[in-house]
């Protein structure tokens, strides 16, 4: 762990978090419904760039503190992690794209397209980057083999058990498959299996907290960029 890098990461997540709050609470919205407009306490229309409060009421957009902690705490982990290497940049945009879907999913349910659909090709030009830089195409030809498994594989769940994962977590799966397999295929195959064991552990504990039923669904967005995360970090072989 490069502490120069985390610190970095740390203080670029505190503003990252600070500038995400606004669009996550206009993309906090069921499926289906437009994007929200107005402030829920005072029905003021947003600003167009909102900020972190209503303008007329100042109540907060969103909880208070926790888009920008996390971020910072995913930043730094992550930067920390891959520090100077031509990957860093790559992944730190995957952090800071995973910290507002995980909060969206977790208010309700939904993996926007807005951002997956836009994460991928940006992730893939990044990553595109890297190998330039690198001088290895190696690397990003599998990483584009993994997005098209891991869609795949979540596609097939989807049509298996319909109702149990969506379509948000067939793009989220194509974007974690991108990042994990540049890093190689046991880091993809570790993330996915974390990924699942944190959801299975997760929908037991809000079973026992009464939070949910057995024909309920949660939200496995989170989980699923919590395994990603943990592999990511714990992976240690060197891309080839």
């Amino acid at each position: 762990m490069n502490m120069v890098w985390a610190m970095t990461g740390a203080a670029s997540g505190l503003v990252t978090g600070a500038a995400l709050r606004g669009p996550v609470y206009r993309l906090s919205v069921p499926t289906g419904s437009p994007d929200r407009s107005a402030c829920e306490r005072c029905s003021a229309p947003l600003r167009r760039w909102p900020g972190i409060c209503c303008r007329r009421c100042g109540g907060s957009l969103g909880t208070p503190a926790v888009l920008e902690v996390t971020t910072a705490v995913v930043l730094a982990l992550v930067l920390g992690r891959f520090a100077d290497q031509p990957d860093a940049a790559a992944f730190a945009f995957l952090g800071a794209v995973g910290v507002p879907l995980a909060v969206i999913d977790v208010a309700v349910q939904r993996l926007p397209d807005r951002l997956t659909l836009t994460a991928i090709p940006a992730l893939t030009l990044l990553l595109a980057g890297a190998a330039i830089t690198s001088s290895k195409t190696g690397p990003l030809i599998r990483s584009l083999l993994c997005g098209l498994v891991f869609a795949a594989t979540f596609l097939l769940l989807a049509l298996i058990r319909p109702g149990q994962l969506g379509g948000g977590d067939i793009k989220l799966a194509a974007l974690l498959g991108v990042a994990l397999g540049w890093l190689g295929w046991p880091t993809l195959l570790a993330g996915a299996a974390i990924g699942f064991i944190l959801g299975g552990v997760g929908g037991l504990a809000l079973l026992a907290m009464r939070r949910t039923t057995m024909q309920g669904q949660i939200a496995f967005g989170p989980f699923l960029l919590g395994g990603a995360l943990i592999a990511m970090l714990a992976s240690g072989i060197p891309v080839k």
